[in-house]
This record gives C-alpha cells, structure tokens and sequence, in this order.
C-alpha cells in the first residue's frame, strides 16, 4: 500500500493491486499499514447505494463518539470530500477533494475532527466505510455542502440531498465542537 497524508492526518490509501487473466487482487485494508497515523480501531461498518447525482454530505459525530472513517468505493465513483474542522489544526477550513472508483482502487482514511462528504457520480454506486465509532444521533453535526466560503469544486449545481443536509449551517457561521 502506498499511504500519502493530504492534510494532517488524513490519508490517501493507495493499494498494490495484482492483476491477471482471472481478475484483481488487492488488500483493502491493513491495520498493520496505518501504525504511524495513530493506528485506528474500527468498529462498524457502514454501505450506501446511491445513484448519479446524490450528495451525501458534509457530516460529522461530535466527542464522545466523534469517528474517524476508511472510505472507498465497490462499484461507480464518487467525489469524496473530507473538510478539517479542528479549530487549533493549521488546516482548519481547508479540504480535500478527491475522485474514488471502483477502478483506481484509491480509499481514504479521515480522522475525527473532518465533515465529510461524497457525491456519487455514477448510477448505482457503492461506498463504504469503516467508523472508529458507532453512529450516535445526538452527537451528528454537519456543514452545508456549498458554503460560499468553502469553494468546494463539486462541479454539480442541484445534487440530490436529504432534508436534513438541505439545512446544515454555512461554513461562515458554523461553531466548530473540536
């Protein structure tokens, strides 16, 4: 695997992959290669089908479940957003954007601390993730996916959002909890 970090913390997972006449082989996860990134425990896993043109996003669990997630794609592709929102990181505001697919293989991994995001950009597209924490409704918080402040390239105008995300604090007037 070959681990780059984008910002502190929040890493780029890119997996040797074998391939041949029968197909693909890879490992997709190796607790062993995350060792020097704080060595993560997870424990739920978590799929979402969706098809062209959802934005799931930009969410995060507050302390004491705040989670760390390990993103990749089965099938499709999405743009993976994860935004830093640890007030005292010298990154805090910025983010990564980043294209996942079934066919690059690339997983992300982004510590408690992000919002993260994704918009899928294929029909019947699988994303998953593992979470270093279970999900906790009374510690969920979020960013609007378009805040004016953030200029994140979703290169969508009117996704497909859910009610809840449809309401969530611009970035300018969001009150970090991290």
């Amino acid at each position: 695997m070959r681990i780059t970090e984008l910002l502190p913390n929040l890493l780029l997972i890119e997996p040797k992959v074998f391939e041949d006449h029968r197909g693909h082989f890879f490992e997709s996860y190796r607790q062993d290669a995350l060792m020097d990134y704080g060595n993560p425990t997870f424990v739920q896993d978590n799929q979402s089908l969706s098809h062209a043109g959802i934005l799931r996003g930009l969410h995060f669990q507050r302390e004491p479940h705040a989670q760390g997630k390990f993103v990749r794609v089965i099938t499709g592709a999405v743009l993976d957003v994860a935004l830093d929102i640890r007030k005292s990181s010298p990154t805090y505001g910025q983010f990564v954007a980043e294209k996942l697919t079934a066919a690059n293989k690339r997983m992300l991994y982004i510590p408690p601390g992000f919002a993260h995001g994704f918009l899928t950009l294929e029909d019947n597209t699988i994303f998953t993730y593992k979470c270093t924490d279970y999900y906790a409704p009374a510690s969920e918080g979020g960013v609007l996916w378009n805040s004016p402040s953030l200029n994140i390239p979703w290169g969508v105008e009117n996704p497909v959002l859910s009610a809840k995300d449809e309401i969530l604090p611009d970035f300018s007037v969001f009150e970090s909890p991290f």
